[in-house]
Parts: structure tokens; sequence; C-alpha cells
């Protein structure tokens, strides 16, 4: 089904579904009390004038990317959505997912050992989703973020880095794996989230300092993405759609930069303008 049916007028990159009797993965860092809905997520965007969405399965459900599918089919004219998979993953599961509606796959990486992303099992999986066109998604700390990114983009792939890298403390460009992040960013194949500031304590001053910072390196905007990282997980308490949606508007006043964050730049990441 086309996207063509529907003007895109902005589009939210990152937001999580799911219910609470799901089951989830063993040794989680995170258990839901409460379901956060396709539905719902819908009418946040409807609120705030976005036409559509795309869905990050969230680490806790693991690699059973159903429920995450069921949405794709229901809504396939207004969402897209990245996938957690196995190293091992089938040519006819990945199938089956982009079929659905998938573009990438998602390493969160928080609290998780490094494994060798130049090695042949990952390396092989790298040049199977480049083949598709897919991306790769990192959730990992900005300390650790040039260790992993350059073997991903040697393979070919385009890596989205979640939440401005997370960089707790700020990004010091006298600490060389903070530097060597920065000189990323200038790569083509290299996109930011500019995400889910809280996660990393950074409020609106630090956050516009931050986006100062990355938009030097990358040498502009045109590959940064905007993401509501609804429902919040973890900081429920703390911030809502309305602040994370009032922040970028903040961030971005210049209304040419916002459309192309919120509408250009997704538009051709994620292949909103493309028939599927």
């Amino acid at each position: 089904m086309s996207t063509r049916s529907l003007a895109i007028t902005g589009i939210d990159t990152h937001a999580h579904i799911f219910r609470q009797d799901l089951p989830m993965v063993p040794n989680r860092r995170y258990s839901p009390h409460y379901d956060a809905l396709v539905e719902q997520y819908l009418a946040h965007l409807d609120r705030h004038g976005l036409s559509h969405g795309v869905l990050i399965q969230p680490s806790f459900l693991g690699t059973d990317n159903s429920f995450l599918m069921e949405a794709l089919r229901r809504f396939p004219e207004r969402l897209r959505a990245v996938a957690v998979v196995d190293v091992a993953v089938s040519d006819e599961e990945l199938d089956e997912l982009a079929e659905a509606g998938v573009v990438g796959i998602r390493l969160n990486l928080i609290g998780k050992t490094l494994a060798d992303y130049t090695g042949p099992r990952w390396s092989a999986l790298f040049k199977r989703l480049a083949s598709r066109g897919w991306q790769v998604e990192i959730q990992r700390g900005i300390d650790d973020l040039a260790l992993i990114v350059p073997a991903i983009i040697a393979t070919g792939m385009n890596v989205v880095i979640d939440h401005f890298g997370l960089p707790t403390g700020g990004i010091d460009p006298r600490i060389a794996n903070h530097q060597a992040l920065l000189e990323l960013l200038g790569n083509p194949r290299v996109w930011l989230k500019l995400s889910a500031a809280y996660r990393s304590k950074s409020d609106p001053l630090v956050a516009a300092a931050l986006l100062a910072q990355v938009r030097q390196a990358a040498g502009g905007v045109e590959r940064f993405l905007w993401g509501s990282d609804w429902p919040n997980t973890q900081f429920e308490d703390q911030t809502n759609y309305v602040e994370q949606f009032e922040l970028i508007e903040a961030l971005l006043p210049d209304a040419a930069e916002r459309h192309q964050v919120l509408v250009e730049n997704p538009s051709r990441l994620f292949g909103f303008s493309s028939t599927r």
C-alpha cells in the first residue's frame, strides 16, 4: 500500500507500543505496568498534526515482533517500524518483517556487553540488511558509540543513533570517543535522533547546546530526525508527548528546519514516499 494517499505533515520516528500481558524477556531492565496501544499513539499524532509514525520494538519484548507487526498491518498507510532480531535471523523472517513495513533493526545496548560487530556473524547480517536498504538503530551511551558505528557503516548500512547519543554530562570534544562521534556525524550514512534528551539528564538549555554541537559536526540538519519516545518508559511521571513535541519546536524555531527534520529527512530514510 502506498503512503501517497495520506499527505505527510510530520513523522514521529520513535515510539513504542506494548501490552503489559505480553510475554517478556528474562533479565529485562523494565516491566511496564500499563498498556501503550497503537490507537493511543495515533491519537497523539493526530493531536499534533503529524501524519505518520515509526514504531520501535521495545527491548523487553525481545525478538518477538508480532505485536509490532499486527499494528503495522492494521495501519500500513501511517506506520513503519524498526524490529529487534537475532543475529541468525532467516531471510524468510526478514521478508515477513519487510512485507509488514519494517525498515530496520535496533540494537539496544544499554547495560549490555558489546558484541564483536566486526565479526563474521554480525557482518553477514549487516550486509544482508544493507542489501534490503534497511538501517540499524543504536541506543548506547556516547562513550562507546565510536566503538560500534564504524564497523556497521563499513558494511554499507545507514546507522541511526538514538537520543542525541545519550551524552550524559554533555559532549566534550577533548574526550577522544566524543570527538570521534562528532566526526562520525559528518558521514552521510550516520543519522541522529533529536529525541529523549531527558534520558541523558539534558534540560532544554543543555539540549540546545547539544544541538548546536551536533549541527556543526554534521554540517546542518539534513540527517537529523525527531522522535517523541512515547510513552517515555521509566520517565512517565517526568514528561509526556506534549512536552517532547514542544521541545523540538523550541529547538528548531525555524519553520524550514522543522520541516526538514519532521518531514523531509524521515520521509527519505524510512521510505514513507515509496510504494510497498
